[in-house]
């Protein structure tokens, strides 16, 4: 479950993701004029020690944008880069707040979500030491078949930003998708042609045979193993070992039709 408590923070979470967009290469615009919270969804520490919460922001009529946040009550050793800023909490003190493609308490909880089916952290707020629960914001689901439990996924080896923004340790590799209006299912756009978009290997010898996963996300790498023997899911399509991946989508109000947010293969 996620403990959330009620209280005043200065800067507030917006103030700090309106700051930190315009300098993303995924995003591609200006100053960030009344950014809002569209939904927002979290996953749990097991350890109890580090806030993960994953918003979807947009501002005015634009496009919706997801920013997973991890909160720390120290500094990430070797964090820098994706640190986002830093905030007061009235009730817990200063926080550190990063983009969570860049923590491994992220990484290793999206993978068990997504691999596991683990869902959404359940959400209790603390009103004079009574715990309350409320609603979500948002609905996320998996796809893909569920392993007994997740991996080890280790700490993270490389973070390849764009969108989606690839996440790879020794164990698994993590697409989150950044843009999500134009995330509404793997390999094809809103009118059902193939999606490319930045980060996609459009190359002379990529998989980009019929039925292959060509979304921003998919391994179409030459040497992704797509070989008969790599695997078969039920319907006897190859490469789909189960187990071996997933993907996670999401609901809220406004947009009933799930929108893709993350796939995790294991490498």
């Amino acid at each position: 479950m996620a403990l959330l408590h009620r209280a005043d923070i200065s800067p507030s979470k917006l103030e700090l993701v309106g700051a930190w967009l315009p300098g993303r290469s995924w995003f591609g615009g200006g100053p960030v004029d009344g950014l809002v919270r569209v939904a927002a969804y979290r996953f749990d520490d097991p350890a109890g020690e580090v806030g993960i919460e994953t918003l979807l922001v947009r501002a005015g009529d634009g496009p919706i944008w997801q920013v997973p946040l991890t909160y720390r009550g120290a500094p990430l050793d070797g964090g820098d880069a994706f640190l986002i800023g830093t905030t007061e909490h009235s009730v817990l003190g200063r926080r550190w707040v990063y983009d969570g493609c860049g923590d491994p308490v992220y990484a290793a909880a999206l993978a068990t979500v997504i691999l596991t089916g683990a869902g959404q952290a359940e959400e209790f707020v603390d009103v004079d030491g009574r715990l309350e629960r409320r609603e979500p914001s948002m609905t996320v689901a998996v796809d893909g078949a569920a392993r007994s439990a997740g991996p080890d996924v280790g700490p993270i080896r490389q973070v390849t930003e764009g969108d989606p923004t690839i996440v790879a340790t020794d164990a698994v590799r993590l697409s989150i998708f950044r843009h999500l209006e134009t995330a509404t299912g793997a390999g094809t756009g809103p009118d059902g042609s193939p999606r490319g978009g930045p980060g996609a290997n459009t190359s002379p010898g990529a998989n980009t045979s019929p039925g292959a996963d060509t979304s921003p996300g998919a391994d179409t790498s030459p040497d992704a193993d797509t070989s008969p023997d790599a695997g078969t899911g039920p319907d006897g399509e190859a490469g789909a070992r189960a187990g071996a991946g997933g993907g996670l989508a999401g609901t809220w109000g406004g947009r009933p039709t799930p929108v893709t947010l993350a796939r995790a293969s294991l490498r």
